[in-house]
């Protein structure tokens, strides 16, 4: 397996844990708002091969506790639970980052114990998904099935939606509340532009919106708070 980026330290993206974060290349959607689409394009070629990043782990057992897989859409790979399991076997415990659309791949993760905690992405209500997605269409199902693997409690997880001013609005998190009612816990996290976000004119919603937000989603999961929301 090519890795396309290495954080080498994060207090952030493995809650609770001192970690590193891995970037592998590559995603079925083409998410406007996205932050690495370097990673979808291929204009970030790979740094590394999977040993030497084992390499590196190597080096780290005293330093990290855990190490975050993302993307891209990391679940893409074939060879992602060979990855886990090497990692595992170092002594770290795994974190994944998916958008849900490959439940066979997550169940067999979860089965083989290979994640202590999954984040995944849920882009929007039903009927905004696909735009959401930079997509024509989609298939709603591999979302759901994705979403019912998490809620049977094996795993550690969260939700999380980036929100973002023109694709999100009150209506939609109704719909997203019903679509994860029960869940353990849901984020809201506020869009950010960057340089590598691939299309314009996309904008944060306000403080205070996303607090409304936040409020209609918390009828379904009481657990729902705001990240990056000043």
């Amino acid at each position: 397996m090519k890795i396309h980026g290495l954080q080498k330290m994060t207090l952030l993206d493995f809650p609770g844990k001192v970690a590193c974060t891995v970037f592998l290349g590559g995603c079925d959607f083409r998410c406007p708002f996205c932050h690495n689409y370097e990673l979808i394009d291929g204009s970030a070629p790979p740094i590394m091969e999977a040993e030497e990043l084992l390499a590196f782990l190597e080096k780290r057992t005293a330093l990290l506790d855990g190490v975050a897989i993302t993307g891209g859409e990391p679940c893409l790979h074939l060879d992602l639970p060979d990855l886990l399991r090497k990692i595992r076997a170092l002594g770290f415990q795994t974190k994944l980052d998916t958008n849900g659309y490959h439940p066979d791949m997550l169940r067999r993760i979860l089965e083989d114990g290979l994640a202590d905690y999954v984040a995944m992405d849920i882009k929007n209500s039903p009927a905004k998904y696909a735009q959401t997605c930079g997509l024509q269409e989609i298939r709603m199902e591999p979302v759901f099935e994705s979403i019912a693997l998490l809620k049977e409690g094996k795993v550690d997880y969260e939700f999380r939606t980036t929100v973002v001013k023109e694709l999100h609005e009150a209506a939609d998190f109704e719909e997203i509340g019903e679509m994860i009612r029960g869940a353990k816990r849901y984020f809201l996290q506020c869009f950010t532009d960057r340089d590598s976000v691939p299309f314009g004119n996309l904008s944060a919603p306000t403080a205070q919106d996303m607090e409304t937000y936040a409020a209609i989603a918390r009828k379904a999961v009481p657990q729902t708070a705001l990240r990056g929301v000043e």
